[in-house]
């Protein structure tokens, strides 16, 4: 994981660059600004604004340009001073700067261009379409960007690069689209299939990624849909009816992509059980019925494929069940696996500092302040001499880092509930320091471990 980027925005006074943030005169002025780069700048609005988007964006840009910041991932205060955007706005945030800078370099101001999405979230919740298989929801549909999924994205924690491969790919997947590159000269099929062990997160980062890019590309699709496939309403107790079952769903979905100004995602989780290999079923171990289950909703998805306003999202835990045709059909398959050392310790750290700000872990003053250092930063303070004191950051990390290496074989699942199990095992529940309760979570991890079947 990259170390965070900072971009210095520096505020003229009075016609004047203070010395500490002055450009150096043997730093080249930038010539092209397609040097730049690109930094969303995410906007929520509060639930009941009535503020037109570009007025706010509008807003939150001459706020960008007028103030002094760091560029950091994470939310920036609202000006106390706008009373416009203290009306209208809930949060500001800045996304995706770890993957721009290493080694703690800066980015000077100059060198970043600031691209503010402003979004307000639904609060509709799910409705669900019956089947008419024994009252079973054939599928489940959000309007996106939803309350439901808000801040999932940043709580999901994967080896560096991967969730931005995936924004990558749609934007790419999007831009060629629109720009009306051939198909026939250059192929793609706006799928993506995320694999790998239970656990891992998948399904929720498939739910994550379509909210991310309701909010990124809200400008050119206003409204959007997440659409869930239940696939096992799908099968009917009618030998033949499960192929007309799937093609009556796509047909669905399909009437929900020819709004041009509508994005939609179709996410199919533990896609095994519609696109099982037809492969066993010919040898005869699964049902015929299963290979027009895969023959309809392979025939589907090309049908869609013309749709340039649809990305369908899938997992699987399963991938040799999976027929191949689907599997070729994919053009991301990405492996989701178990967390690793530093995946552990980020998970970990977020799940600590969240029970030191809600004040379940307390035992000083300063305690809801305290700020623990990320893994980069972590690797560069165990250098130092160490600090005895029991709360320092860095003591409280070593221990953080100890719990982390005890979780592994845990699966992200799994991690996000340690901090309960061990806090649920506390003699005393409502003091705890946090040395003491990391040493209750090392027990805890291990026991855990212990109980993993072989």
């Amino acid at each position: 994981m990259s170390a965070p980027m900072e971009i210095s925005l520096q505020n003229p006074i009075d016609g004047e660059i203070s010395e500490q943030n002055a450009v150096p005169e043997s730093v080249p002025s930038p010539i092209l600004t397609e040097d730049k780069v690109l930094v969303s700048v995410e906007v929520c609005l509060k639930p009941s604004s009535t503020a037109r988007v570009d007025d706010v964006r509008f807003a939150v840009e001459r706020m960008l340009e007028t103030r002094s910041l760091s560029y950091i991932d994470g939310p920036v205060p609202v000006p106390l001073d706008d009373p416009f955007l203290l009306e209208n706005v809930e949060r500001i945030r800045i996304c995706d700067t770890g993957e721009w800078v290493e080694n703690h370099d800066i980015l000077l101001f100059w060198q970043a261009k600031p691209v503010v999405h402003v979004f307000q979230l639904s609060e509709e919740g799910p409705c669900e379409e019956l089947s008419g298989e024994g009252g079973l929801s054939s599928f489940n549909e959000w309007i996106l960007p939803a309350k439901e999924f808000d801040g999932m994205w940043e709580s999901l924690i994967y080896e560096s690069g991967l969730k931005q491969r995936l924004l990558r790919y749609a934007a790419t997947a999007l831009l060629f689209t629109d720009k009306g590159v051939d198909p026939f000269l250059v192929s793609w099929n706006r799928i993506i299939l995320l694999h790998g062990p239970p656990g891992t997160g998948k399904t929720s980062l498939c739910k994550a990624l379509a909210q991310k890019l309701s909010i990124r590309f809200s400008s050119r699709y206003p409204q959007c849909q997440l659409v869930e496939v239940n696939a096992h309403s799908l099968f009917s107790k009618w030998f033949s009816e499960s192929g007309k079952l799937v093609a009556k769903l796509f047909q669905k979905i399909q009437e929900m992509v020819e709004e041009e100004n509508n994005l939609v995602f179709v996410l199919i989780d533990e896609v095994e059980s519609l696109a099982a290999a037809r492969k066993a079923a010919l040898s005869g171990s699964e049902p015929s019925d299963s290979i027009r289950v895969v023959n309809a909703l392979l025939t589907q998805m090309d049908k869609l494929k013309s749709s340039p306003n649809v990305i369908i999202l899938t997992t699987s835990n399963i991938t040799a069940a999976i027929d191949i045709a689907f599997v070729d059909r994919a053009d991301i398959k990405a492996y989701v696996g178990p967390p690793t050392l530093e995946a552990r310790y980020e998970i970990l750290r977020s799940c600590l500092q969240e029970l030191i700000r809600t004040g379940i872990i307390s035992n000083s003053q300063d305690c809801d302040r305290l700020i623990l250092p990320n893994y980069v930063s972590l690797k560069e303070k165990l250098n130092m001499p160490e600090i005895q004191h029991a709360e320092s950051p860095v003591h409280l990390c070593k221990q953080l880092l100890e719990a982390a290496e005890a979780c592994e074989g845990l699966s992200g699942r799994s991690l996000r509930k340690l901090p309960f199990l061990a806090h649920s095992g506390l003699a005393n529940p409502y003091c705890c320091n946090p040395s003491n309760f990391l040493c209750t979570m090392v027990d805890t991890a291990k026991r855990e471990r212990a109980e993993l079947p072989d």
